[in-house]
């Protein structure tokens, strides 16, 4: 998933402050030469410091953006690699820093760096390398541990908004079970009818009892759909079909409660349902994922309503399973892609 940025000014404030503390000792010096009578303040010593602060704040600020940022925002590589990728680019910024310093260095000072000069700003980029690693670690936790509690207060106020609407529109679950067993014992000599208020029965047992669960097993949510497409069938009669094909291997993995419902849902709300155009929708299992498909025939009219349900999806499938869903629109066919596995 893609992180969210440290913030510049943080950035900038700490790449100020180390290429002050990293130049401080060789400022005093300069100073207590000055003071002793040693050197005069001269416009090249000036230079000098602006040039070395100058550099040294350049590098600190291109480590820390390297690492705290592009590496997490730009590049959607596994931790390892990332790591890895991340050290070697901040390597090839150190010498690259140092060849340009070189090379400005000359036309400043117009002497050549001695051995031991180039030895010890070597190692002096080396140690303020280090210590930019693991500030821009902590930053980058800093901003995710920050994101993560935003995320979770916007969560808890979602609930708390769900629970509000729940209580408004609260219905005694037994007052209605034993309703329907009622209506069952009226139509009983009718098959289709008591097979009807069955399928609706268990449909509202299963969303109250899926609303004490975050994740339900894909067999589970496949039962439910079953008896969902039963009432649409019921319905449309043949101007609606559906052919549902899943590997058994994935019957076991998690899926949010009610999410296939809501896509078939969509796509009967959104589409034209007639005799001369029928509304197919596909479900199958593909390489670790669930599509659900239907060709595009879109309804003159819509509900005032129409799309929440698929944002609420995305928005709960991104908070449950760390992961995305992906929704196509390509040759009039409209395509939704839900992952299957949890992404780390």
């Amino acid at each position: 998933m893609t992180k969210k940025p440290v913030k510049s000014s943080a950035i900038l404030k700490i790449s100020l402050l180390l290429a002050i503390l990293v130049s401080l000792p060789r400022n005093i010096h300069l100073y207590n030469m000055v003071s002793a009578g040693k050197m005069d303040f001269s416009g090249i010593w000036v230079a000098d410091f602006f040039f070395r602060l100058g550099f040294l704040f350049l590098f600190s600020w291109m480590n820390l953006q390297l690492t705290a940022n592009v590496a997490y925002t730009k590049i959607n590589w596994k931790p390892g690699i990332r790591l890895i990728a991340s050290i070697i680019i901040n390597v090839g910024v150190l010498f690259g820093i140092i060849e340009l310093w070189k090379f400005l260095h000359f036309f400043i000072d117009e002497t050549a760096l001695t051995r031991e000069d180039m030895g010890f700003l070597i190692f002096r980029y080396s140690i303020l390398l280090l210590v930019l690693f693991f500030i821009a670690k902590i930053l980058r936790l800093q901003t995710d541990q920050n994101e993560s509690r935003i995320e979770n207060e916007r969560l808890k106020q979602q609930n708390l908004q769900s629970e509000l609407s729940a209580l408004k529109n609260q219905i005694d679950p037994h007052f209605l079970f034993n309703s329907l067993n009622s209506l069952i014992s009226l139509v009983r000599e009718n098959e289709k009818a008591t097979l009807f208020v069955k399928k609706l029965s268990y449909m509202y047992r299963y969303i109250l009892q899926s609303g004490d669960s975050d994740l339900v097993s894909l067999k589970e949510e496949l039962k439910f759909l079953e008896s969902y497409t039963y009432l649409i069938q019921t319905r449309y009669r043949d101007r609606f079909q559906i052919d549902i094909r899943i590997d058994e291997k994935y019957l076991n993995e998690k899926i949010p409660p009610l999410a296939l419902q809501i896509l078939v849902e969509n796509a009967v709300k959104h589409n034209e349902i007639s005799e001369i155009n029928p509304l197919k929708v596909a479900v199958y299992s593909k390489d670790g994922s669930l599509f659900v498909q239907n060709y595009i025939q879109p309804r003159t009219t819509l509900s005032e309503n129409s799309g929440y349900g698929l944002q609420n999806l995305e928005k709960r499938y991104t908070l449950l399973k760390k992961n995305k869903i992906s929704i196509h629109k390509k040759n009039n066919i409209f395509m939704v892609e839900l992952p299957l596995k949890q992404s780390t």
